[in-house]
């Protein structure tokens, strides 16, 4: 197979009209930059928010061109709205310098929206539409890194699973997944007419994730538009079919991709995920902060790697200290939803794929997952979902 470069697809986009029906796309500056992974091709174009749903069919041009191309074996083409890089578009002049990669980079001091490739168009602080068979989307969140986010999101997923519901779990850590390993799913998810996504399955859990579209090696090297993009086609344009629950793993912190989740998708809520440790806790704050900012209902805290019990002995021991997570919850006025010790055998099962709540679904351990998946869902009863607000970053 022929290596495509990123020079080819740029030399074929000059072909796709711009807004203007006189440029291209390339010349007007609208492409973002090209990456390419085993022969699919991921991009995205930058059109003026108000017009991005009559500009759709210059979206499905540029896709069409670019699978036409010899040695391409895919492409993912999304539209995003940035206000300041489509004013060049909304001008419809062409940038002398086409900015690759361009587009609300920091996204802490630009006024941004950011949408999926056919957004609703909507005035300001209208709601945004569900995802359709999706009951509810909840998102599982932590404010760093390396408090076991992504094992107690499979974990509660499991959880929900157990207790009767119907559930699928996206992965929108679009740097790191780590869906593939955790559920030990590999391949890649096949497709409905070239377009419509099904997700993978196992362990009775509908599952997608960027790990399933580019090898585990492969660095990504995307920009805020990118990621933003790549996330609204992985949630809207996947067959999920009926779900009760939807359980969205974040990457840490509270950056592009949860910022996107709140302004994009109607979350029904979310789980903050935290060790008893201060540092820990701090970076848990700001999680919870940023989640009441948009308006979305914090479900409560869950204190992970709470104790240690000792696999020989059966002596408990607090590492990190112990009880963190719930006097935060009480000092704040969310629900504490349970503690989660540090044990062996969470390791082992993460790693080896086969977790907890499925490997083990009458243990100690397990019966906690469910019991925080009781609580979740019990916060979410009756909640009708909550329309996402339209967010626009001074």
């Amino acid at each position: 197979m022929t290596d495509v470069t990123k020079e080819q697809v740029l030399e074929t986009l000059k072909t796709v009209r711009g807004p203007d029906l006189e440029h291209d796309i390339v010349a007007l500056g609208m492409v973002s930059d090209v990456f390419i992974s085993d022969g699919k091709v991921y991009f995205s174009i930058t059109v003026p928010a108000e017009r991005a749903r009559e500009l759709e069919p210059m979206r499905l041009a540029a896709e069409r061109v670019i699978k036409e191309m010899p040695g391409v074996r895919g492409a993912l083409v999304t539209l995003t709205a940035d206000k300041k890089a489509a004013a060049a578009a909304s001008a419809a002049r062409p940038a002398p310098n086409p900015p690759h990669g361009h587009a609300g980079h920091d996204h802490g001091g630009h006024d941004q929206q950011h949408h999926g490739h056919a957004p609703q168009q909507q005035p300001p602080r209208s709601g945004k539409i569900g995802v359709p068979g999706i009951g509810a989307i909840i998102a599982v969140a932590s404010g760093k890194g390396g408090v076991g986010k992504s094992t107690t999101a499979v974990n509660l997923a499991l959880g929900l699973l157990a207790n009767g519901l119907r559930v699928g779990i996206l992965d929108a850590d679009i740097y790191g997944p780590s869906m593939p390993r955790l559920l030990k799913i590999s391949g890649r998810p096949t497709q409905i007419d070239g377009r419509i996504i099904n997700p993978m399955e196992n362990y009775g859990l509908k599952v997608m994730s960027m790990g399933f579209l580019v090898d585990e090696e492969t660095a990504m090297i995307w920009r805020g538009p990118m990621v933003q993009s790549a996330l609204m086609q992985m949630l809207r344009e996947v067959a999920w079919g009926e779900l009760d629950v939807l359980v969205v793993d974040m990457p840490p912190g509270t950056g592009d991709a949860q910022l996107t989740m709140a302004q994009q998708v109607p979350l029904a809520g979310a789980v903050i995920v935290s060790t008893p440790q201060d540092l820990a806790l701090i970076d848990a704050r700001k999680g919870l902060n940023m989640f009441r900012k948009v308006e979305v209902p914090v479900l409560g805290i869950v204190e992970n790697m709470s104790y240690f019990i000792a696999p020989d002995t059966g002596t408990r021991y607090d590492i990190f200290g112990h009880g963190g997570a719930r006097k935060e919850a009480e000092r704040i006025g969310v629900p504490f939803l349970g503690e989660v010790p540090l044990t062996m055998n969470i390791r082992e099962t993460s790693d080896a794929g086969t977790p907890l709540v499925a490997s083990d679904p009458n243990g100690t351990v397990a019966g906690i997952y469910r019991g925080i998946a009781a609580k979740v869902w019990q916060q979410l009863g009756g909640q009708a979902q909550r329309p996402a607000p339209a967010i626009v970053f001074e």
